[in-house]
């Protein structure tokens, strides 16, 4: 591994997980991004995507129950049936060819959603209560794209826990963020039963975002203006979804 090439991951590793945290996520799709962009191997993709999400999760996680961004009736009634399916997704093994084209559209809907999260505002600010069952269903699809994928679900769980009135903005982010740790450990646990084994340069990957994540949660319980930092997010989850399904 030459300089350049550490610099220049450490410092985009950096950012992401500064920009992500800020709004309680922890960059999964951003990592996957990064590492398209930079040509890394796809079957070190997914590991080193969950294991820098599990670190900037727990850190946005602390920081924002702490300053009491939380419910636990929401978060327990997505879980239940996420963790189990993120293990099942973290053990099925794509094809790489599969894994770029699903990645990559993966990117581009995150981009989008990210859009809508930050510049689609519900009609009616009132919050709803939450239906049960239906969350569970969704606990289960979110749960097996994360642990498929290599993310922690949160890209999608915050758009909708905020575009259906189920929480406050801030309060889907430290849900989003606690969610995005179980899942992130759940679907590691389950891929290591396959590969066994993580190349060691995850650790240089994990002193960047460990700084990153403690920056931008801070950032981010302090009403940090996200609409920026969503927009240069969309351009890069879009440019990087573009090469995967299409490169």
């Amino acid at each position: 591994m030459d300089l350049q090439f550490f610099t220049l991951t450490f410092i985009l590793f950096f950012i992401v997980s500064t920009l992500y945290s800020s709004v309680g996520h922890a960059g999964a799709s951003g990592y996957i991004a990064i590492m398209a962009l930079l040509s890394f191997s796809p079957e070190s993709i997914k590991p080193f995507a969950l294991i820098l999400n599990s670190v900037v999760a727990f850190i946005a996680s602390v920081k924002f129950i702490k300053a009491g961004y939380f419910d636990k009736k929401i978060f327990y009634a997505f879980i239940f049936t996420s963790i189990p399916f993120a293990f099942i997704g973290g053990y099925i093994t794509i094809n790489p060819i599969y894994f770029k084209v699903f990645a990559g559209i993966f990117l581009i809907i995150s981009a989008i959603l990210l859009v809508f999260k930050t510049y689609i505002k519900p009609l009616n600010s009132e919050i709803k209560p939450i239906p049960f069952y239906l969350c569970l269903l969704i606990g289960v699809i979110i749960g097996l794209l994360s642990g498929l994928i290599g993310v922690g679900g949160g890209i999608f769980l915050s758009p909708i826990l905020i575009m259906t009135n189920w929480t406050t903005v801030k309060k889907a982010s430290g849900i989003a963020a606690l969610f995005i740790l179980f899942n992130s450990l759940a679907g590691l646990f389950g891929h290591l039963t396959v590969i066994h084994e993580i190349n060691k340069s995850i650790f240089l990957w994990i002193s960047a975002v460990i700084l990153g994540g403690i920056l931008g949660s801070h950032l981010g319980t302090k009403k940090f203006n996200n609409k920026v930092i969503i927009s240069f997010l969309f351009l890069v989850l879009l440019s990087a979804g573009f090469k995967f399904v299409f490169v």
